[in-house]
Parts: C-alpha cells; sequence; structure tokens
C-alpha cells in the first residue's frame, strides 16, 4: 500500500511540472490587439460613462483584446502611447490635454496607430485644429433627446452586419459644423423628418442640418486611421447588442485597418 502511495505521489508531481513547464497552448495567448479608454472630461459628465466603461470592458473579453482604462492625460506620452494600436475617447469633453500631451496623440497617429471618439469626443479639444480634423466634425448643438429613424450608409464596413437597413432609434442627434477634412467616409445617417430638430440654448439655437445628416463615419488621416460615431449618449444603449456590433467595428478597424470598405 505504501508502495503504490508514493507511485502515486511521483506521478502527480510528474504532472504538474509537466503543466508547469510546458509552453503556452492557448489558453493564455496574447490579445489580438491593445487599446488605451480615455474617458477625461473638463465640461459636460455623461451619467452613462460608467455603462461605457463596464460595456468596453466586456467587449474586451469578447473580443479577445487588451483594454486599458485612463482619465490621467498623463498617460498620452511618446512611451506610454507606444503600447497600443488605438485610442478611444469615450464621452470626453472640453479641453483634455496640454500641449507636449497633443503632441503625443499626434505622433501616435502619424506612425500608422488609430483613434476612436464616441459622442462628446466630437466636443472635446475644439480648438485644437488637427484634432478637429481627426474627428472629422465638430458637434455645435442637440435638441432634447427622441426617437428618429436612422440609416445605414454603408453595409460593409465592419460592425454593420446585422443592423437594418433603417431602424428606429433614441439618442441624442447632434447637429455637427461642416467637414473639417476631406476623405470622410459615412456609416449612418438620421432622417431630420422623423423627430424635432429645433433647439434652443438661449445664446445658441439650432434646426438640424438639412437634407444630410450623418451620426457616424471614417477616415484616414495623417498617416493613421478614425473612426466617430455620435450614438451613445443613453446609457441604456451599452447594452444594444446593434450598437456595441457598430462600436466594436469601428474599434476593431482602427486598431487594425482591417476590413475596410473597399468600395
Amino acid at each position: 500500500m505504501m508502495k503504490q502511495l508514493s507511485v502515486y505521489k511521483i506521478f502527480i508531481g510528474v504532472a504538474l511540472y509537466a503543466v508547469i513547464s510546458t509552453p503556452n497552448l492557448g489558453f493564455a495567448a496574447d490579445r489580438q490587439f491593445k487599446v488605451m479608454l480615455f474617458t477625461k472630461t473638463a465640461g459636460w459628465h455623461h451619467q452613462s460613462l460608467i455603462e461605457g466603461v463596464t460595456a468596453m470592458r466586456r467587449m474586451a473579453e469578447k473580443h479577445h483584446f487588451d483594454l486599458d482604462w485612463h482619465e490621467d492625460a498623463n498617460h498620452f506620452s511618446e512611451e506610454s502611447l507606444a503600447k497600443y494600436d488605438a485610442v478611444v475617447f469615450l464621452l470626453t469633453t472640453g479641453d483634455v490635454l496640454n500641449e507636449t500631451q497633443q503632441q503625443a496623440l499626434r505622433g501616435f497617429i502619424q506612425s500608422g496607430k488609430g483613434f476612436v471618439g464616441v459622442h462628446s469626443a466630437s466636443d472635446t479639444e475644439k480648438d485644437w485644429p488637427w484634432y478637429t480634423k481627426l474627428v472629422g466634425r465638430t458637434f455645435k448643438i442637440h435638441p432634447l433627446i427622441q426617437t428618429a429613424k436612422m440609416a445605414v450608409l454603408q453595409r460593409s464596413f465592419p460592425g454593420l452586419e446585422r443592423m437594418p437597413d433603417s431602424l428606429l432609434w433614441t439618442d441624442e442627434w447632434y447637429d455637427f459644423g461642416p467637414e473639417n477634412v476631406e476623405g470622410l467616409n459615412y456609416l449612418l445617417s438620421v432622417d431630420e423628418s422623423s423627430y424635432d430638430t429645433k433647439s434652443d440654448w438661449g445664446d445658441k439655437k439650432g434646426d438640424g442640418m438639412g437634407s444630410f445628416h450623418p451620426v457616424a463615419w471614417y477616415h484616414e488621416f495623417d498617416g493613421g486611421r478614425s473612426f466617430y460615431t455620435s450614438l451613445g449618449h443613453l446609457p441604456a444603449v451599452y447594452k444594444n447588442e446593434l450598437f456595441l456590433d457598430h462600436l466594436f467595428g469601428g474599434v476593431y478597424w482602427a486598431a487594425t485597418g482591417k476590413a475596410k470598405n473597399t468600395q
């Protein structure tokens, strides 16, 4: 009996050594890319921020990529950004980067990396011309939250495979100024006849954008890639699978450059 027990212990020991010493077989393989999630606000603070961060963390697990969340702009340095493939500005507002940090972001994009802007990212760094070109268009004003008819413009861009050609969507519909840069590729638009476009903020008023009102787009810029969606105001949207597919499509393209629409 003692001899059998000793043999059993030796067998267990050998097995444990084999598990510990065996090279990585894919159980914890390297993630496919690495993203910085940035949520600093210097203006309006969205209540959906917590839901947005939670959704991004779940997205990273579902799609097997690394995600670091920061609100400290000191992470915008050449050394820190070098380990990332894309940065996501989620619900950022106002002037969030100093000049040194701005130059780090610019160098990051120029090195061939990607940017993703969500909702109020277009209401961020509005006095920095390079950033406004990176995002593509700048937020002006919005009416009250309403349900409206939204349409898909480019089916072949990643993340839009399951979204219907048109659908009712409830969000905060941003009005934008003119294009800040040429070459924007539009993905989604909203039908202004389906909601009340009038906005009145006292010293500022708005009435939509006319016959064409884009709400999401992408483009290549200054050596890198940029994706922007104005959706994402409400906390509930961060549990909507169609929105999460749309957002991941932008993250995936920005980080990898793959599956870009070639039409």
